[in-house]
């Protein structure tokens, strides 16, 4: 991964190099500077693959070749050679502490693993968000998504942002995600009679003989057509057979595709027969799927059909029949299946989701912050792009109702706030005023991964990310966890640090 970095910090590294500074103590952090998606919160991700990728930084043999083939002929064979010698021994992440030029070089890979990752993350977070914790989201963004990468880690850290499945097979292999799916309408559309089912019988649950489905399937319907009151005749015969034909070979498993003709007079209709045909077996479909139309009525619909069809043929679990719906579904879609009081369990999200249009990039920036045991600052015309000056330590502060409700920048060498006790801030922004406030509980964020070359601590299994994702999360307050119009989370220095910048300032100007 070592050359996985912007072309012109191999020019600055040889130009570090070149004047003796590249083995320089340096620190850099990685930040951003607004909220993603106007909000108030974010998720940071893709911490685990920056520190894989630390732990196998070289530069090979054939990355050496390729450098030479493009940097200008008067570069100095000593520096590839030098080059040739380098890992990230003396690195740790996300503030990043080590040698100047190694420190600069690990800029864009970092930024690269953290920026979209950390942006999915929080997409998926805002629709968990809309969703509530009882609506089951299945990721199933694989064909709208920047290529297969892109996929996959839209799969992964969607995930860590509250997604309960994904319908990416490999990313299902990978990472240990659950996978999800059924039929397509393509399916549906492949069968045109019931003379199409092979195999045609399906054994009972319990044992004994097998039973011809879809004749039974058809025996049921008639019954249906008459309790929905539905001409027969309008049902579609070759959906029939699909559903028949998906039914025998998953019968633990079985979800119909509703819409592929009329949802009110065939899908739904022929589901119910097969469904009831299969309970007569012992066995219960899992659910029906929607992919058109207004998904909040027609879920009403169907919640009504189920429970009349669940009375009348005395099956009392079929009111219950999870409805799950796709097409399209953005967090707008959201907020109008609450506002309509919808019938849906499950809500398959594609492209608002792995694309992220309300906003495509989260910004992260990665900035020296200190060379040799100086400080180091950007300062320049526009007064939000002005860095931070020196090393860092981050802390939480907590409200009495254990909320977050301040992040907090230190000096390193700076004494730990204590809970209760009483902290002079300046809120960035808000640089010229000093304020007050008393932390119930403070929470240093800062913890070292990655020493001489190793990972130092265990790396946390996905399942472990994500539910600590969660329980982050569910700890923030309502003002800030609203997507519309949220109060905004201040990010505040100390007095010690404000005095730094100040000065600073003071001396660049």
């Amino acid at each position: 991964m070592a050359p996985l970095t912007d072309f012109y910090q191999l020019t600055m590294a040889y130009g570090h190099w070149r004047a003796g500074r590249h083995r320089l103590p340096a620190a850099a952090e990685l930040f951003f500077r607004r909220g993603p998606f106007r909000g108030a919160f974010a998720l940071a991700a893709g911490l685990a693959e920056g520190l894989r990728c630390l732990r196998a930084f070289r530069f090979s043999a054939a990355d050496v070749a390729y450098l030479r083939s493009v940097l200008p002929s008067t570069t100095e064979d000593a520096f590839f050679d030098y080059l040739a010698t380098l890992d990230a021994s003396e690195v740790p992440f996300l503030q990043v502490k080590g040698p100047l030029l190694v420190v600069q070089l690990l800029e864009t890979m970092l930024l690269c693993l953290v920026n979209y990752a950390s942006l999915v993350a929080t997409n998926a977070a805002r629709f968990r968000f809309l969703a509530g914790p009882d609506m089951k989201l299945m990721e199933i963004g694989l064909r709208r998504a920047q290529g297969p990468d892109g996929a996959l880690s839209a799969s992964k850290y969607s995930y860590i942002g509250g997604f309960d499945c994904t319908s990416n097979v490999l990313a299902g292999k990978l990472y240990g995600i659950p996978v999800r799916g059924t039929i397509a309408h393509s399916f549906v559309m492949s069968f045109t009679s019931l003379e199409e089912v092979q195999p045609r019988e399906l054994l009972p649950l319990a044992g004994g003989e097998p039973v011809d489905l879809p004749a039974l399937a058809k025996s049921l319907l008639q019954q249906v057509c008459e309790l929905l009151q539905i001409p027969p005749e309008k049902t579609n015969r070759g959906e029939l057979a699909a559903f028949v034909s998906y039914a025998i070979s998953f019968p633990h498993d079985f979800q119909g595709l509703l819409d592929t003709y009329c949802v009110r007079r065939s899908g739904l209709p022929n589901f119910c027969a097969v469904a009831l045909a299969l309970h007569q077996l012992g066995y219960r479909a899992v659910g029906v799927r929607l992919d058109s139309g207004d998904l909040a009525q027609q879920s009403k619909e169907i919640r009504r059909v189920f429970r009349a069809c669940g009375a009348h043929f005395q099956v009392p679990w079929f009111e219950t029949i999870p409805i799950a719906v796709s097409n399209d579904i953005s967090e707008q879609s959201l907020e109008e299946f609450i506002r309509e009081g919808s019938e849906i369990d499950m809500i398959g999200v594609g492209t608002n989701l792995v694309t992220c249009p309300l906003q495509p990039s989260l910004g992260c920036v990665y900035k020296l912050v200190e060379v040799n045991g100086s400080p180091r600052m950007k300062l320049t015309e526009d007064e939000e792009k002005m860095t931070i000056p020196g090393i860092k330590t981050i802390y939480r502060l907590y409200d009495a109702a254990g909320h977050p409700f301040m992040d907090l920048m230190a000096l390193e060498e700076e004494p730990s706030p204590s809970a209760g006790q009483e902290l002079a801030i300046r809120v960035l922004g808000r640089l010229g005023e000093t304020s007050k406030v008393v932390p119930t509980t403070v929470e240093p964020l800062h913890r070292t991964y990655f020493r001489d070359g190793q990972v130092c601590e265990p790396l946390p299994s996905l399942p472990e990310v994500r539910s600590h994702a969660q329980v982050s999360l569910s700890l923030l307050s309502p003002a800030h966890r609203r997507l519309h119009e949220p109060q905004p989370y201040p990010v505040a220095v100390t007095e010690r640090l404000h005095n730094l910048l100040t000065e600073l300032r003071q001396v660049t100007q």
